[in-house]
């Protein structure tokens, strides 16, 4: 069996704040990695000073954010599937579950670019491009057209390695394809180099995306017969229990995307009213905030595999005392986050684009982006919990409510009331409301977790 007393270990015997570093650190490392190669797309860009380009990045930021939809049905889903089959020592199921969602995201991601292609068209319109339609067209074209595939495969690779606890791997084979994107952007993006603008940065994420693919795929054929992660077509099935299991986490969580796709596109629609000074300020407002917020989100992922393995085996105390100790850390450190940006909103923006129109904007925008991160801190530890433990309804719930009911609505009255510096403060009206839910959830849930069904069948407390 592979590494079973290592993982068990892990999961079972070590110190709380160890394990969970253990597992966070590298997932933390990799988001930093992710954002910093966002950075650096947006950088490179910016230094052509022209906001139609800077433009084309924010508005693909919805296509891309789809694939996050395919990430969560698969990546999501079936991690969670393997570490509660793990809890319960159920071994087939996690090598199965694990073929099962790579080849799902194998065939996801070649739809993806096969419909993206066939539409791009009305998608290119829908998504608002106006000014910038040639510049965005050009970077999609790489980062779909050719890139879902591998840009898909990468994350959902990611996912199953960190499940079984081995999150070290998991996050170098994401930053080796981010580093090498760094690496690639200049050279394909500015003057002296190909000079290509938003499609060289769309080029060098599509040939990083492949590199972090190849890693996964090397790291499997080396540890074979020592990993629990399994790839071989003939474990590829379609077993009742396994396909509820995983979907019964993965669809919510790929609505969840889908729903901040939808979001994003209305923000751009209302941000692109403005001109194309305010879209790419909005862009590189956002790509600042998700600095601090990709930490929160990479802390909560990381401990995923903790949560669900003690779920499954009924250790309520460990589970409790995981998520307590994380969200002492992450909030106590996006409160910091939170408030260099605030201050510090006009001295980032400038590190970007040197354009006094769009630093403007930005500064603006950031500072009211940035409030909303503490809150946002405890909605991804609460999310992380619902989808470690099979609780697919309970994350769906929070979508709906984030998006939906509260924040696209604030959006829409923010603009009225304080055009355009009101839309960066939607999230925070959204996020204040959610913040107080999750602890309420949380609490009830610990209350009641010795009636949950059983683990395996994505079930949980009522």
């Amino acid at each position: 069996m592979p590494a079973e007393n290592e993982k068990t270990e892990l999961f079972e015997r070590t110190p709380i704040p160890k394990a969970v570093m253990s597992l966070a650190i590298p997932t933390v490392l990799s988001s930093l990695v992710m954002v910093l190669y966002h950075l650096a797309d947006t950088y490179f860009v910016g230094m052509l000073d022209d906001p139609i380009q800077n433009a084309a990045l924010t508005l693909s930021g919805p296509v891309l954010l789809a694939f996050n939809a395919v990430n969560n049905l698969f990546g999501v889903g079936t991690s969670s599937m393997m570490s509660r089959a793990l809890g319960v020592k159920d071994y087939d199921t996690v090598y199965k579950s694990s073929a099962f969602g790579f080849y799902g995201s194998l065939f996801s991601g070649v739809l993806f670019s096969v419909g993206f292609t066939l539409f791009r068209g009305p998608m290119l319109q829908v998504m608002g491009t106006q000014q910038s339609t040639a510049a965005t067209s050009g970077y999609l074209f790489w980062t779909v057209t050719f890139g879902a595939a591998p840009a898909i495969l990468n994350v959902v690779l990611a996912y199953l390695v960190r499940s079984e606890g081995a999150s070290l791997h998991a996050s170098i084979g994401t930053m080796s394809g981010c580093f090498l994107n760094i690496l690639l952007d200049p050279i394909f993006i500015l003057p002296w180099g190909l000079n290509m603008g938003a499609a060289g940065a769309g080029l060098a994420t599509f040939l990083s995306n492949c590199a972090a693919c190849l890693y996964f795929f090397v790291l499997l054929f080396a540890r074979r017969g020592k990993t629990f992660v399994c790839v071989k077509p003939s474990m590829f099935g379609f077993r009742k229990a396994i396909v509820l299991g995983i979907f019964g986490v993965g669809i919510p969580a790929s609505i969840q995307n889908l729903l901040n796709v939808t979001s994003r596109m209305v923000l751009n629609n209302f941000t692109a009213a403005y001109g194309p000074d305010a879209v790419a300020a909005m862009g590189i407002a956002s790509t600042i905030s998700s600095v601090s917020m990709q930490i929160a989100l990479g802390g909560s992922q990381g401990i995923m595999p903790l949560i669900g393995y003690n779920y499954a085996s009924g250790n309520v105390k460990r589970m409790k005392e995981t998520v307590g100790f994380l969200t002492k850390l992450a909030l106590g450190f996006m409160v910091v986050c939170t408030a260099a940006m605030f201050f510090g909103a006009r001295w980032f923006t400038l590190l970007f684009i040197q354009n006094e129109s769009v630093v403007t904007f930005g500064a603006a925008f950031l500072q009211g982006l940035c409030l909303a991160q503490p809150f946002l801190c405890i909605d991804f530890i609460a999310v992380g919990v619902f989808q470690s433990c099979g609780m697919g309804k309970r994350a769906l719930l929070f979508a709906v409510l984030r998006k939906i009911i509260l924040e696209i609505p604030a959006l829409i009255l923010l603009d009225k009331l304080f055009p355009p510096y009101g839309l960066a403060y939607s999230q925070l009206v959204a996020e204040l409301i959610l913040a107080a839910a999750a602890v309420v959830m949380l609490l009830r849930i610990f209350r009641n977790l010795e009636k949950k069904n059983s683990p395996l069948e994505g079930g949980g407390p009522a």
